[in-house]
């Protein structure tokens, strides 16, 4: 087999592929198995010899999306040379998903509840060893900040780069250096994660 073929998507990562497209841009429901099937050039009923149902390759696809979030965000932590290395590796591993996969993003904001019992909880719990890789980092930066603060402020960096399917009027290299100043900014200038104790007027 050539370099060329190996590199080449199977027909799983084809169908994956196009049902994400389809259901970022029409929701889960608003798909049927003939409209992923015509996406791949194939029947409807052709895609049951690669999944048991769209159920199923809704699970394998937000699976698939934590379990890469989660690889690359530790590799790149253990890769670092430092906290602050680690969190700007952090952030722009995040900012590049987000900026080379929009709609693999929107579904896995849109369509969480869409899942199976056991699906969602497989996805739940790696979503949660992905913000526990970004808190611990945070923490290991700002050192002042405690861990609900640091979790919070994971969680706000997360929407603001998973904005970006809707707002990226850049192009790919201006989106992805713009959106790693802001989060990097949001987390490490002076002052911004530490309580404020005086009243908002």
């Amino acid at each position: 087999m050539s370099t060329t073929d190996a590199a080449k998507p199977n027909r799983r990562e084809q169908i994956l592929t196009a049902a994400a497209e389809l259901f970022a841009r029409h929701g889960f429901h608003g798909v049927g198995i003939d409209d992923i099937g015509a996406a791949v050039g194939i029947s409807g009923p052709a895609l049951y010899r690669h999944f048991r149902s769209k159920d199923a390759m809704l699970g394998e696809m937000l699976t698939s999306i934590s379990e890469r979030l989660l690889d690359g965000g530790l590799a790149r932590v253990d890769a670092s040379d430092g906290p602050e290395d680690a969190l700007r590796a952090l952030v722009g591993w995040h900012v590049d998903f987000a900026l080379d996969d929009p709609a693999l993003i929107t579904v896995q904001i849109r369509n969480l509840a869409n899942l199976t019992d056991p699906d969602r909880r497989r996805v739940r719990a790696l979503q949660r060893r992905y913000v526990e890789v970004w808190v611990e980092t945070i923490q290991r930066t700002v050192r002042e900040v405690d861990e609900p603060t640091a979790r919070a402020a994971a969680h706000a960096v997360f929407g603001l780069i998973n904005s970006t399917p809707h707002s990226a009027h850049l192009d790919r290299d201006q989106m992805a250096a713009l959106l790693s100043r802001m989060a990097l900014a949001s987390i490490t200038t002076t002052g911004v994660l530490e309580e404020d104790p005086s009243p908002v007027v």
